[in-house]
């Protein structure tokens, strides 16, 4: 189906604590990403690592998609 394939798993490659790794994230997530970078003026890869940093033992692209649900759920609340 069209939405089933618009959900489909986009591969980025990008650093992480100096080293290159690769991620893959529903395009929707992506799109968020880039969104809070450009309100926060920094990368992607830098929020990403900012999450990485942060996570306790969490899947790093679960932990992702819980602070990009958590970035939409606070603006909502504003």
């Amino acid at each position: 189906t069209p939405s089933a394939r618009n959900n489909l798993l986009q591969k980025r490659s990008l650093t992480i604590a100096g080293h290159p790794t690769s991620m893959a994230l529903e395009p929707q997530f992506w799109n968020a990403l880039d969104r809070m970078a450009a309100e926060r003026d920094t990368s992607v890869a830098r929020i990403i690592a900012e999450i990485d940093e942060a996570r306790d033992n969490a899947n790093l692209s679960s932990a992702v998609r819980v602070t990009v649900l958590d970035w939409y759920m606070a603006k909502s609340e504003t």
